[in-house]
């Protein structure tokens, strides 16, 4: 919240407090300064309870409705759809980590996923080579809507440009040059399919200042033989003859709250009426957060990539899907498992 300050000087005697002109011939012994916090004007100032009711209704039914129809201002101008080449590079997605899950596959193993949801994800703008790096091209990429009122101008302008509501989190992707999406596209959960592999970036569970135990896995020093109040400590953190402390040293400090990427997980399922994506393993940040969903970079899973959704998936021209895909290896719990013959 922006805040201006203004200072205003009292001139104090003992424990009384004298104005500048009452102290012009009396001697003063302090100067201080006080500080006065004073709040910008927001929206609803000069509102009453029922005017600020009825905006956030209104403006939340006219971005629903805005969302439901797809519009955009360039929906009538559609980008030319490439085919997809080896080295492609496509567009991820922001979803929401709803939780974990378990899982069989047809052997009967248990595997345990994460469910994270694809919440209002659309293309917002698309940043040419120069725009970018010099390198390569790039989509912002938004998901899940937020109130106009918790944006400034700047992110407005964009998303007024785009024909799209305030998101939450936008996010850029580096694509290809045949893999260019026209800005206020909308992007599905269908955008993977079952038996990829995904990188998943999100900011990991802050932990705040911990020791080396818990930060590195330090084993620890004994708790006999002479040892008084080394327990948990890291020990001599010096190498000796260099006679300073090398960068990088396993040291105490803050742990977690940082941006962590899991490599190589597979899609186990796709719920295309709710847009849920169904991941192996665990996936960095805590429940409900947002994270980056977009195509492994891994070489040794690259090979699940031959025939994806190409540059995205779209309703009008691909179809109707069915309400849930499951990955060839995952045990279906609606299918018979026992057939009489």
């Amino acid at each position: 919240m922006m805040a201006a300050w203004s200072c205003r000087f009292l001139l104090l005697r003992g424990t009384r407090v004298f104005s500048l002109r009452a102290t012009a011939e009396s001697p003063v012994q302090t100067l201080s300064s006080i500080r006065t916090v004073k709040t910008t004007t927001w929206f609803e100032e000069h509102l009453t309870e029922e005017n600020q009711e009825y905006m956030r209704k209104s403006v939340t039914e006219e971005f629903q409705r805005q969302t439901a129809e797809k519009l955009n201002p360039l929906k009538d101008e559609p980008w030319p759809r490439n085919e997809w080449t080896e080295g492609s590079r496509r567009v991820g997605l922001v979803a929401v980590k709803l939780g974990m899950a378990p899982v069989w596959s047809k052997e009967g193993k248990r595997h345990v996923v994460t469910m994270l949801q694809v919440q209002d994800c659309h293309v917002i703008k698309y940043l040419s080579k120069e725009e970018y790096d010099g390198h390569t091209a790039a989509l912002i990429v938004g998901g899940k809507n937020v109130s106009p009122f918790q944006k400034c101008e700047h992110e407005m302008e964009m998303f007024r440009n785009a024909g799209v509501p305030p998101k939450q989190k936008i996010t850029t992707f580096k694509v290809s040059d045949n893999a260019l999406i026209k800005p206020g596209t909308p992007l599905y959960a269908a955008h993977f399919r079952p038996g990829q592999y995904v990188d998943i970036t999100a900011k990991s569970i802050g932990k705040g200042f911990q020791g080396v135990m818990k930060r590195w896995g330090f084993k620890g020093q004994p708790a006999t033989h002479g040892q008084t109040k080394t327990h948990r400590r890291p020990g001599a953190s010096g190498p000796g003859d260099a006679a300073r402390v090398f960068k990088g040293k396993k040291m105490p400090g803050r742990m977690g709250n940082t941006y962590i990427t899991s490599h190589g997980l597979k899609i186990w399922r796709v719920n295309t009426k709710y847009n849920v994506l169904y991941v192996n393993g665990s996936v960095p940040g805590h429940r409900n957060c947002l994270l980056k969903v977009r195509d492994t970079v891994l070489p040794t899973r690259s090979s699940t990539l031959l025939n994806p959704p190409f540059p995205t998936y779209f309703t009008e021209e691909d179809g109707d899907l069915d309400e849930d895909l499951y990955d060839d290896d995952m045990f279906i719990h609606t299918d018979p498992s026992l057939t009489l013959t």
